[in-house]
């Protein structure tokens, strides 16, 4: 059990990398809406619960951070490289990890998997704006402070990614059982 849940993990991380890439829009200075990447993340930690959800989050933050790895580049400081790696990589990944808090606390699977996506992606939008009001601070209109800007900014893509996610996920819920060993498509009563 313990090396399938390995595989479907590594699995549903080179799948969400590999959606990452497929962008609906981009912003200028990072952040961009995706088609469904948090999706497998947050499967796995309903699927498999919250330990082995963090493990994969934290895995696919530092993924994410190898492959942003020039962001780095522009910041200075010990404490700002810090703030970046933890609250725009491991961190805000990580918490997707958490997604499946509400598994078996409704019996609804799409509202449970819904629920811990919006809730685990909203996590991720607040991570952002640590983020953007500590060390992306300067990028801020003079006429603006720094984390009325960052929520702002952050919002323009992580509303819509939550929205797409959460759409996703109850979609995802509705045809499938997540919870049984093989996932299955769900059967429905021909009332």
């Amino acid at each position: 059990m313990k090396i399938k849940t390995l595989a479907e993990s590594a699995i549903m991380i080179a799948l969400a990398t590999l959606l990452s890439v497929f962008t609906v829009y981009k912003l200028p200075f990072g952040g961009s809406v995706t088609l469904f990447s948090q999706l497998p993340i947050i499967i796995i930690a309903y699927r498999y619960g919250t330990k082995q959800g963090l493990f994969t989050g934290l895995v696919m933050g530092v993924l994410q951070l190898l492959l942003g790895a020039e962001n780095l580049s522009y910041v200075t400081g010990l404490l700002a490289v810090l703030i970046l790696v933890f609250a725009d990589y491991i961190v805000a990944f990580g918490v997707l990890g958490l997604s499946g808090v509400f598994r078996k606390r409704f019996k609804n699977p799409a509202l449970e998997l819904s629920l811990g996506a919006a809730v685990t992606s909203f996590i991720r939008y607040i991570c952002h704006i640590i983020s953007g009001a500590t060390i992306w601070k300067g990028y801020a209109p003079e006429s603006t402070s720094a984390l009325s800007y960052s929520i702002k900014y952050n919002a323009s893509y992580m509303i819509p990614e939550l929205i797409v996610t959460v759409i996703g996920a109850a979609v995802i819920a509705f045809s499938f059982d997540l919870l049984s060993p093989e996932i299955k498509v769900r059967k429905r009563n021909k009332k």
